[in-house]
């Protein structure tokens, strides 16, 4: 048997770091407690975020023209059209020229983005963490999703509220949940937990934990005490 080469070896260890764009998933409700549906025989293989073809349909594909021309040169490539929504992928270092754009060309006028929130994928290695901003234009009567990544071990991203002032508590929920940290918010404290609280409450590897709850008699254990179906 011949040794690997370094090219090899170089290669399958980028593909062990790489993100899970690939998933896998058994039964009607993928992983967690057992599933009582009778499905569980079911497996699905798909992949996450994948990029779309044109014409992405609607109005989306004169959204990324307009970008692509106001912004040349940067990576806006990784587009996603699902369920009649658009998604662009952004670099974080340059999340504040994209938000700019979006709300101050004419052609586009997203005037509002509605929500600042956070999502956890433990097991995409590199990009585990993903805030998610939705946009919406008045003028034009459009939405649009900007989607930005970063690792757990560099949880940073640049602040919008310089740009949408109005995500001031969004970002500060999304910090406090999930741990994503908005460099140049003007105070990202806590608000729904105490300043003291040890970890993020929303990130999927966060222990369920609880307390019992008692009720005429009954006790119900928490959520990671509870029998799961076999």
């Amino acid at each position: 048997m011949t040794e690997p080469s370094s090219a090899d070896l170089a290669e399958v260890k980028a593909a062990a770091s790489a993100p899970a764009r690939e998933v896998t998933r058994q039964g009607m409700w993928g992983h967690g407690s057992g599933d009582t549906s009778g499905y569980g025989g079911i497996v699905r293989s798909f992949e996450r975020f994948p990029r779309a073809d044109r014409p992405y349909g609607s109005y989306f594909d004169e959204i990324v023209d307009r970008l692509h021309g106001l912004l040349p040169g940067m990576d806006l490539e990784h587009v996603v059209v699902a369920h009649d929504e658009l998604t662009i992928f952004v670099p974080k270092a340059d999340l504040l020229d994209v938000l700019t754009a979006c709300r101050d060309d004419a052609l586009l006028r997203f005037e509002v983005c509605v929500s600042v929130s956070g999502v956890h994928f433990p097991d995409m290695v590199g990009e585990e963490l993903h805030a998610v901003y939705h946009l919406l234009s008045i003028t034009h009567n459009r939405r649009l999703r900007l989607q930005v990544t970063c690792a757990d071990a560099d949880s940073h991203i640049p602040s919008s509220v310089s740009v949408y002032p109005m995500t001031d508590w969004h970002e500060r929920e999304t910090y406090d949940m999930f741990g994503i940290i908005f460099d140049g918010h003007p105070a990202l404290t806590r608000i729904l937990m105490p300043d003291d609280w040890d970890g993020f409450p929303q990130r999927k590897d966060y222990p369920l934990g609880g307390i019992p709850v008692e009720y005429k008699g009954a006790v119900v254990p928490p959520p990671d005490q509870r029998r799961s179906y076999s």
